[in-house]
């Protein structure tokens, strides 16, 4: 299953059937949550060596073909032949949004399941991750051109502004300074009047185990710092430059946040390079922020140390004889 190659933004869903008994039980899908850098992918493919799994990646970002080293998209090498889902589905130019990945992501999970095979799920962005699982019910809410070119002609505080007056709980969730998630989140709100609420239980379609990797602050700090050298050591800028060569325009860029938003800035001239890798740790810690605020409310994850691998290993063996 995948969506059709090229330009064109429409999802193309390509389903297979297969004959398969009847469950008597859910499926099971691991969830693996964390913040940004923590070793989410790393550990996916562990898991889905050891268990027979397959991957599903819940970025909204690398959900676009070209956004690769600044969104560190998990390299065929890293894969280690496990094979990954929502990679590369979408066109840099396109709009995708949370219930379009919930349309991919079930899909996905259905096509895994089919071949007797564990669907993992692993990614950065909880607001996609809940409403797959069903903690958040997302409604198919189309995008409203008119709209989106008013709120487009704002920045971000003022959509900010608006967004804590119409909907403050969305407020408290969301990086406010990512105009496209500010935009999408006004939309909806245009259409529904609130931004739907969190739930504290799965849906009923799936058994989840969630997993949380757990870095201390001082750790992922350093972690992040090392990406950052790392992506930039890989050609990150050159990456940017390729893709406003291609059409890609700096205020598209800068829609797609952290990384990307101040590659837009570095590239028009308004910082330097000393000034570009700051504020890319600096936005990333912050985000590692919100995500472990987002992701303490829900009271099912198991944290773990990554120094004690053996124990997740042994989590997931259990539940899985359950």
């Amino acid at each position: 299953m995948r969506q059709a190659q090229g330009d064109d933004c429409a999802l193309v869903l390509i389903v297979h059937y297969c004959t398969v008994e009847p469950m008597k039980k859910r499926q099971k899908v691991v969830v693996i949550v964390g913040p940004t850098s923590s070793g989410k992918s790393a550990l996916a493919v562990s898991l889905a060596r050891k268990f027979k799994g397959e991957v599903i990646s819940a970025d909204s970002r690398q959900v676009y073909r070209g956004l690769d080293i600044g969104t560190g998209k998990i390299t065929k090498r890293e894969m280690r032949g496990i094979p990954h889902h929502l990679l590369n589905e979408m066109s840099s130019h396109c709009i995708f949004t949370a219930h379009d990945f919930v349309t991919l992501a079930k899909q996905a999970v259905a096509d895994i399941s089919s071949k007797g095979k564990l669907p993992l799920i692993a990614g950065g962005t909880g607001f996609y991750i809940d409403a797959l699982v069903g903690k958040i019910v997302l409604p198919n809410v189309p995008v409203n051109v008119n709209l989106r070119k008013r709120l487009e002609q704002m920045d971000v505080e003022k959509l900010f502004a608006i967004l804590k007056k119409r909907d403050p709980l969305r407020a408290k969730n969301i990086d406010r300074h990512n105009k496209r998630r500010l935009v999408r989140a006004l939309e909806i709100i245009s259409a529904l009047g609130h931004v739907p609420a969190f739930s504290t239980k799965d849906g009923p379609w799936w058994n989840v185990l969630w997993i949380g990797i757990s870095r201390d602050k001082k750790e992922l700090e350093k972690l992040i710092r090392a990406r950052m050298h790392a992506r930039m050591k890989a050609g990150m800028i050159s990456e940017a430059i390729k893709l406003h060569r291609k059409g890609l325009s700096y205020r598209k860029m800068e829609s797609f946040g952290l990384e990307y938003r101040s590659l837009a800035l570095f590239l028009q001239k308004k910082m330097t390079r000393e000034e570009l890798e700051e504020k890319i740790v600096r936005d990333s810690l912050n985000y590692a922020k919100r995500q472990i605020t987002y992701w303490n409310r829900n009271r099912k994850i198991i944290w773990f140390d990554m120094r004690y691998k053996a124990r997740i290993l042994k989590i997931v063996s259990n539940w899985l004889k359950k």
